[in-house]
């Protein structure tokens, strides 16, 4: 895995208020300063870069993630969105990029996956951070700086699941949205219990299950395990929204759980992204 960081520059320039006379010409000077590069191309499967989010108000981590072998000019990309606690380089714990190289080994045309950092359930939860400002006006330009093209699917896990279908509301364009072990509330007291939410109004203006129809006519995905905590707001959500796909299986909210259905999920997002 290789690692870089967009360098910024500035550059000088010369203003001539309107009606002053030219400035007469002077000795040579130092040569003028170059503009600044821009975002180096992709070259590795996996590069992690650190850019300037003024939507959340920091610096966040940019994990781009390409199939080995394949060039990532032009790919069509999904946003990858962790869960609560996590960062943008969990997915590569969870082996994301090998699982990315098979799928598209086995036929699915390539495809880039781009996981930034989020936080509170990826909606605007404390003042001066909004992480779904950050994915609409500021990832799509990251990520064309790398030669990719907008995002075109998104997935998340958990927490990531919750923001993945919020951003769909907004983006009925995509081609497909898939949410693994959602965290949904199906009441403003579990909502109320994360600490994320200002009050009852603000959860129930990005709660999923309260918005199912905003995301037609998106492919939906939805995965959970059996012993997951949040099992039966999945149940209802699936209900509600009659997804592409629902696959309820043996399992619980953990990493082994998330390993085992990932490469479905990637598949489920590739199919769609043809």
């Amino acid at each position: 895995m290789s690692r870089r960081v967009a360098l910024a520059g500035l550059a000088l320039g010369a203003l001539t208020a309107c009606g002053e006379p030219e400035p007469q010409p002077s000795a040579p000077g130092p040569p003028a300063v170059p503009p600044p590069p821009g975002p180096a191309p992709l070259t590795d499967p996996v590069t992690v870069q650190r850019e300037h989010s003024a939507a959340r108000g920091r610096e966040v981590d940019l994990v781009l993630i390409v199939p080995e072998g394949v060039a990532a000019a032009g790919l069509p990309v999904c946003l990858a969105l962790h869960g609560r606690g996590a960062s943008a380089r969990w997915f590569l714990g969870l082996g994301l990029p090998a699982m990315l190289t098979e799928v598209v080994r086995s036929g699915l045309p390539p495809f880039a996956v781009v996981a930034p950092d989020g936080d509170h359930y990826w909606v605007d939860g404390k003042r001066g951070d909004d992480p779904q400002r950050m994915l609409s006006e500021e990832v799509p330009r990251w990520v064309a700086g790398r030669g990719l093209r907008a995002p075109s699917a998104a997935l998340g896990i958990s927490m990531g699941a919750f923001g993945a279908l919020r951003y769909a509301r907004d983006h009925r364009d995509l081609r497909a949205v898939a949410a693994c072990s959602p965290a949904l509330f199906t009441s403003w007291g579990d909502a109320r219990s994360r600490n994320v939410f200002r009050d009852r109004q603000h959860w129930e203006s990005h709660e999923p299950l309260r918005h199912v129809d905003e995301l037609r006519p998106v492919p939906v995905g939805v995965w959970c395990g059996t012993a997951d905590p949040f099992v039966s707001a999945a149940r209802r959500f699936v209900q509600a929204a009659q997804p592409a796909v629902a696959e309820l299986s043996p399992g619980g909210h953990t990493d082994r759980y998330w390993k085992s259905v990932l490469p479905a999920i990637l598949r489920f997002a590739g199919e769609r992204l043809r």
